[in-house]
């Protein structure tokens, strides 16, 4: 991969549509065949890049970098401070009994570390196939694997979360629907105030055609 799409560029910011499979900045323990990000997009555009906030490996869809460190200082500060508005799409297992609801369950990190809260806001956008829906997800904090968990919690985790849902289970799908090893969920846009300009941006990620276009068996 020599190059990423890009959504939006000006002397300050870029974002991208971020391919599945790929890193936003290289792994503790990299690989020989890792795609990252951050060293792709260097490249492309021929500038320096601060990392911004992260999306995990299997998840597309949009991902912010900047090209100038106050601009880069500014939106660190605005996503810690839950200034920015994410939306998420996620084709989830089961057929969800309500259209809309809120998942509150507390999370943690890792095993050892102390649970803290959590809150993601979820709406049924179809339900046109057998067993599975197409989820919008609103995350209200910022928690690890915030989205993954709470659908997990809700008891429709996402297709194609090898992390959080059984192998077997995974795997079936996959070959059902025809999407591999694909997880199918798309940070599909981000609304915030430039940090230098103070416009107000909305930066939206295209369609995702395994999102829309699965087979409805």
């Amino acid at each position: 991969m020599t190059s990423l799409p890009i959504l939006f560029q000006d002397e300050w910011l870029v974002a991208i549509d971020k391919p599945p499979g790929v890193l936003v900045h290289p792994s503790d323990q990299p690989k020989p065949d890792d795609l990252v990000a951050m060293k792709i997009l260097r490249d492309q555009v021929g500038e320096k890049i601060h990392v911004i906030h992260r999306l995990d490996q299997p998840t597309s869809g949009v991902l912010i970098f900047a090209t100038d460190r106050g601009a880069a200082r500014k939106i660190r500060q605005d996503f810690e401070k839950r200034r920015i508005k994410k939306r998420y799409l996620a084709m989830v297992h089961g057929r969800p009994s309500t259209d809309r609801w809120t998942c509150r369950a507390p999370l943690k990190k890792t095993p050892e570390a102390p649970k803290r809260s959590a809150e993601t806001s979820f709406r049924v956008l179809e339900r046109e196939r057998p067993q599975i829906a197409l989820v919008e997800a609103i995350p209200n904090s910022g928690r690890f694997h915030q989205i993954r968990r709470h659908l997990l919690y809700s008891g429709h985790p996402i297709i194609g979360d090898f992390r959080y849902q059984h192998y077997n289970i995974c795997k079936e799908a996959g070959e059902r629907l025809g999407i591999g090893t694909r997880m199918l969920l798309q940070a599909k846009s981000l609304e915030f105030q430039h940090p230098i300009t103070k416009n107000q941006l909305t930066i939206e990620a295209p369609e995702d055609p395994y999102l829309v276009d699965l087979p409805k068996k």
